[in-house]
């Protein structure tokens, strides 16, 4: 047997180990477009931060961990795929047969229809080159722009701040983190981040970038303001990296297309990670593009590949954000359902705020800013999920009994 890998992220790494248990035998192919040991893109912000180097960075820390496994790492990229001659062809011209594909090549950064962001200094905080080269203009005091206010956007924003740069951020939606957050948590975001000296202009876009000369950079905002920039920084959302299978026999929407086993509608060809739309807790199908899903899904689509009977059970949607100290976390359909409840507490002093929504006497999705204590919980109470019964209705006169709910009812 033979598996071939695209990706070398955490799933595709999942995935080849996944299979090296399973099949002792099998030769085992890994393959990335980036040089140098798989990394975990999530690591990237402590490395601007400093608080870990390159080799912090790895996925596997070990010298020699996949020559250990018998599984090659190639360093190529994916150019098509033919799931009737079970191939996949590679941008240096070489042709790799296999008995079964993992899909796992990720997303990529959204490129915005600006002008100028082409130029030297701006760059996406997406792979470690993005990083080495951000953290050669990102020096104390230098001026920064970032395009974008979600969820990737404010994980940068933090090694951002501390590496003491003077930031804007600009932001075409109403609100930051607007998938994540409502108006009054996005607003209590808004005011601690300019508390920390960040200059947040939401409902603003960027018109335009131009050369400054001397390594500077002249950023144009849609309202006629200009700003001097160093960097820019564009961090304006991602999307799956499918491309290479336009006009194939496998069915993409806005991720690869699979099944509760992870497999595609191709014999023989699974996917995983950030470019899989797969299934969703909450019922449906969807893209969900954390690290502890993409690591499940690797695991569980190898297990499958190997001959295996595994199914998923679903990934939930869930965020949890350390934007310059303050943790914000949402869970399931925080957003809430038609004829649903909700129940809120705020303390605007404190940056606090937890909102639970409801579904019946059911805790559906979960909202919470500045506050550590019982993610756990919520997850648990979300993921069972358990009828509430009485404890619906104590959980609406005060949201803060959520370990009291969870003890009585999910442990109980």
């Amino acid at each position: 047997m033979k598996y071939v890998i695209a990706g070398t992220g955490p799933a595709g790494v999942v995935a080849a180990e996944t299979l090296r248990k399973a099949s002792p035998e099998a030769d085992i192919v890994l393959i990335g477009d980036e040089k140098g040991p798989p990394y975990g893109r999530m690591a990237i912000p402590y490395f601007l931060v400093g608080d870990i180097d390159e080799g912090g960075l790895r996925l596997r820390k070990t010298d020699g961990h996949f020559d250990g496994l018998n599984i090659e790492v190639v360093c190529d990229r994916i150019t098509e795929v033919s799931a009737e001659k079970h191939e996949v062809t590679l941008a240096g011209g070489g042709v790799v047969a296999f008995d079964g594909l993992l899909i796992a090549t990720g997303a990529s950064p959204v490129k915005p229809p600006v002008d100028g962001l082409d130029l030297p200094g701006v760059h996406h905080c997406w792979t470690l080159e993005d990083a080495r080269n951000i953290a050669k203009r990102a020096e104390a005091g230098a001026d920064v722009v970032m395009i974008g206010a979600g969820f990737i956007a404010c994980i940068i924003l933090e090694s951002l701040i501390s590496r003491g740069v003077n930031l804007t951020v600009v932001e075409r939606e109403e609100r930051m983190v607007s998938h994540m957050m409502n108006d009054t948590a996005a607003d209590m975001l808004q005011r601690w981040c300019e508390a920390k000296g960040v200059s947040v202009k939401t409902a603003t876009e960027v018109a335009k970038v131009e050369d400054a000369g001397k390594d500077g950079l002249n950023v144009q905002l849609n309202n006629g303001e200009q700003i001097a920039a160093a960097l820019v920084v564009v961090a304006a959302g991602v999307r799956s990296n499918t491309g290479f299978l336009d006009g194939g026999s496998i069915k993409v929407e806005d991720g690869v297309v699979v099944d509760e086993y992870l497999k595609s509608s191709a014999d023989g060809i699974y996917a995983a990670g950030d470019c899989a739309k797969g299934p969703d807790f909450s019922g449906g199908w969807a893209v969900h593009g954390i690290q502890p899903t993409a690591a499940d899904h690797g695991r569980i689509a190898a297990i499958n590949m190997a001959g295996g009977k595994a199914a998923y059970k679903g990934s939930l949607s869930m965020n949890i954000l350390d934007t310059a100290g303050l943790i914000s976390t949402s869970f399931g359909r925080w957003q809430g359902v038609d004829g649903g409840d909700f129940a809120e507490n705020v303390v605007e002093k404190d940056s606090r705020l937890i909102r639970l929504a409801f579904e019946d006497d059911r805790l559906i999705g979960a909202l919470t800013l500045g506050r550590t204590e019982h993610v756990g919980v919520l997850r648990g109470l979300i993921q069972t999920p358990v009828h509430l019964g009485e404890w619906k209705d104590k959980l609406m006169a005060d949201p803060h009994r959520i370990m009291e709910a969870y003890l009585a009812k999910a442990a109980g």
